[in-house]
């Protein structure tokens, strides 16, 4: 937001001009028609004032705000409401304190809206990046009057869901980059290291070995088609993130992601926790168990889950306790069921909930560490001897014109 000067006659036909502070002309506008002004020279803010990323979030160029930022914004929301900060003055604060362009525009829009009438939860379902389990969350924190409660509870659930991913994206990124490196290296050894080795050979004037002759057709594979090849592969990666994106497609990848060794273990656990840590969070503020396995199969990225999660509604539906669809899916832990069942006979199942929710962070904690462990060796193994053989098989030649010699 920036200064707009303007001119204008009040309702008294007086002249007056001040500044105000918006975003757009048509803002400026809108508020001098409520204060009763007739504009009739409004002028733009200087370009010292220019608010870039304003600009840019009118362009359509910004990035949406992602769950880090939703994150903090419920931790420093939640914590003035706890100190017993008005909710306007909360929300200007928050603007005030904002570095996201997005996320700026976002709270400017809600405290808006709240100082309209609207309630907060109706003025986040405007706001992209509040999703249906944030306001459904926030809606029943009004009506019950436990807002600062339901603040705290989003906070730790965005907070741990953050934590989650946060362990899988540092477990992959080391042997990403290592893997990375060494194709580029690989790379660059067929394509310029085995060349000056072809021509030594060929003085030598004997028949190369066969690992040595293969070595060196792959060579010339890459020298003569690399420039083919990474648009290729461009395409490639290209067409299956697209067909990754459709439902058939997704349920497909998601499918094989978890039968992979140990990195199957890591997704399905990975979501299991987001689902039953958010089925708790909804179950312990007051929202039906329809209702919030309705919002967790909104929740839940993995196709193969959410599928099964509508089955898992739809037994609800008709009568069945929770636990006695969640027995019949082949991944769901038999422990973690009989704890939902206990859950559900003592009354505590939101509890319980929590529980299993702590339980699977633990082990895909366990998994991820244990997969770093395993993975980071092995692809150093692997790469390391994919060099020594090339190696090999260029100095092999030579071993044996000097033995013959």
């Amino acid at each position: 937001m920036a200064n707009w000067t303007f001119e204008g006659l009040n309702k008294d036909g007086k002249r007056e001009s001040g500044t105000i502070q918006a975003s757009t002309e048509k803002e400026v506008r809108r508020i001098l028609r409520g204060r009763g002004i007739r504009p009739k020279k409004i002028n733009p803010p200087s370009i010292l004032e220019f608010d870039i990323g304003e600009w840019m979030v009118d362009k359509g160029f910004a990035k949406p705000f992602g769950p880090k930022e939703l994150m903090h914004f419920t931790k420093q929301l939640s914590i003035m409401i706890n100190a017993g900060v008005p909710i306007i003055q909360a929300l200007e604060i928050l603007y005030k304190s904002q570095n996201h362009p997005v996320m700026k525009r976002a709270v400017k829009n809600i405290a808006k809206d709240v100082a309209e009438g609207k309630t907060i939860a109706e003025a986040m379902e405007q706001q992209k990046g509040f999703d249906r389990l944030y306001c459904n969350l926030i809606k029943a924190g009004e009506a019950g009057g436990i807002l600062d409660t339901i603040l705290d509870k989003l906070a730790i659930h965005l907070e741990k869901q953050e934590k989650v991913k946060a362990q899988i994206k540092s477990a992959m990124t080391y042997p990403g980059i290592v893997t990375c490196v060494g194709i580029g290296v690989i790379w660059g050894m067929m394509v310029f290291v085995v060349p000056q080795f072809v021509g030594m050979l060929a003085d030598t004037g004997q028949d190369p070995p066969a690992i040595t002759q293969f070595v060196i057709d792959a060579s010339e594979f890459f020298g003569n088609y690399t420039i083919y090849l990474l648009p290729a592969l461009i395409l490639v990666v290209v067409m299956i993130s697209a067909w990754i994106k459709t439902p058939t497609g997704k349920v497909v990848f998601d499918n094989l992601m978890m039968r992979m060794p140990i990195f199957g273990g890591i997704v399905i656990k990975g979501n299991l926790s987001s689902f039953t840590r958010t089925l708790a969070t909804m179950l312990s503020s007051g929202v039906s168990l329809i209702d919030a396995l309705d919002i967790c199969i909104e929740t839940i990225d993995n196709g193969v889950i959410s599928k099964d999660l509508v089955t898992v509604r739809k037994k609800v539906v008709e009568g069945k306790t929770l636990t006695e669809p969640l027995l019949k899916i082949e991944y769901f832990p038999d422990m973690v069921s009989q704890m939902i069942r206990v859950g559900e006979q003592t009354g505590q199942i939101d509890g319980m909930l929590e529980k299993v929710a702590d339980v699977f962070e633990l082990e895909v904690n366990e998994l991820v560490e244990g997969m770093t462990k395993l993975i980071e060796p092995l692809i150093i193994v692997v790469l390391g001897g994919i060099v020594a053989a090339i190696l090999v098989a260029m100095y092999l030649p030579m071993f044996m014109a000097a033995g013959g010699a």
